[in-house]
């Protein structure tokens, strides 16, 4: 399929700036596939479509504060770092993305706080890109702790405000474990705990599988044909007990339900041959698009995106090309809020 075919019109005053005041609030558009009908429901009705023994995938990655603030040494410019992964724990290097560019130079030093943190830049990656390394002798704790402590949440520069103090906590899921995210996995940013003990109750079960988010979640594809769109790498794992547990359910003809497309690509880049989950841990940049016939998860959960983006072409890939374009059309005409702080869709 062409890029230019996941265009369609989306207003601004339809991406969310905040979140909704409770998780679970968030309005829910459900898609049957068969029937190709339409609900509109609320996030915590999502209980209804699941019964014992089905169970629901969700990304257990952490989001840390990757965007830090510093100053260039000798000119003191104010310089932006957002880091994207971290290559050597023990040489503290980084591949970072900088801002502006243009004034960051191999050999430059970069000062943190009141210093409590000095990076030297070693080397260019991108036109942005650079690897830093962090000139620090104390202990990893300490080190993740000054980040913590001098980083801003992450929030994608689509939403055009400030970040506060809350966003700490909101763009995060309930569920967050496993730290090395730089974008929330926002699907699952919906539940809460009296969703997840209903579900208990119900007999439903939450499968962890972790993905850890990169930048390249929100890099436009700029070539028409989808064929020569090259994801970049992101680092997953899917453990034995995990695969264990969702191979059972396939067996026992249960639902499978991917809770966003990074739990439907780490899922989807762990196929044995015979069709089920394997564990499995490394990088995957498999990007979906349609036409794409899934062998894992039998529904879905995920947010409303962007024109464009990758995420609307897996979404459409799962959906049914013509029938997700459809439900966009719909959720704009009924404003639904769209991107990382706005509503879900389940696609059953």
């Amino acid at each position: 399929m062409k890029l230019s075919e996941f265009k369609f019109d989306l207003p601004a005053n339809l991406i969310a700036s905040y979140p909704s005041e409770n998780r679970d609030d968030s309005r829910l558009m459900v898609l049957h596939r068969k029937t190709r009908t339409i609900e509109h429901r609320i996030f915590k009705d999502v209980i209804e479509y699941f019964d014992d023994g089905d169970i629901l995938v969700v990304n257990n990655t952490k989001v840390f504060p990757a965007r830090l603030y510093g100053n260039k040494e000798k000119t003191g410019a104010k310089i932006e770092v957002f880091l994207l992964r971290e290559l050597n724990p023990e040489a503290h290097l980084w591949d970072v993305l900088v801002d502006p560019a243009r004034k960051i130079r191999v050999g430059n030093k970069l000062y943190f706080g009141d210093g409590d943190l000095v990076a030297e830049v070693i080397d260019n990656t991108t036109s942005r890109g650079r690897t830093i390394r962090f000139l620090y002798d104390g202990s990893d704790t300490e080190f993740y702790q000054i980040i913590d402590s001098l980083g801003e949440t992450p929030l994608p520069k689509i939403i055009k405000r400030k970040v506060e103090p809350e966003d700490r906590e909101r763009y995060q899921t309930i569920f967050a474990e496993h730290k090395g995210a730089v974008a929330a996995p926002t699907a699952g940013m919906h539940f809460t705990r009296q969703v997840i003990k209903r579900l208990e109750i119900k007999g439903i079960s939450l499968i962890p599988i972790t993905l850890h988010v990169g930048l390249g979640t929100f890099r436009p594809v700029d070539v028409e044909d989808l064929t020569k769109h090259k994801m970049d790498s992101e680092n997953f794992v899917v453990t034995e007990g995990s695969a264990n547990r969702v191979n059972a359910a396939l067996d026992n003809r249960k639902r499978v339900c991917a809770v966003g497309t990074t739990s439907l690509r780490a899922l989807e880049s762990s196929v044995s041959a015979n069709g089920r989950l394997k564990p499995n841990q490394g990088w995957t940049d498999k990007f979906i698009f349609p036409p794409y016939e899934f062998k894992i998860p039998n529904a879905l959960i995920t947010n409303f995106h962007t024109p464009e983006s990758t995420l609307y072409m897996t979404t459409c890939a799962f959906g049914g090309f013509e029938f997700v374009k459809e439900a966009y059309q719909t959720a704009i005409q009924e404003k639904y809020r769209f991107f990382s702080y706005g509503d879900a869709m389940l696609i059953l």
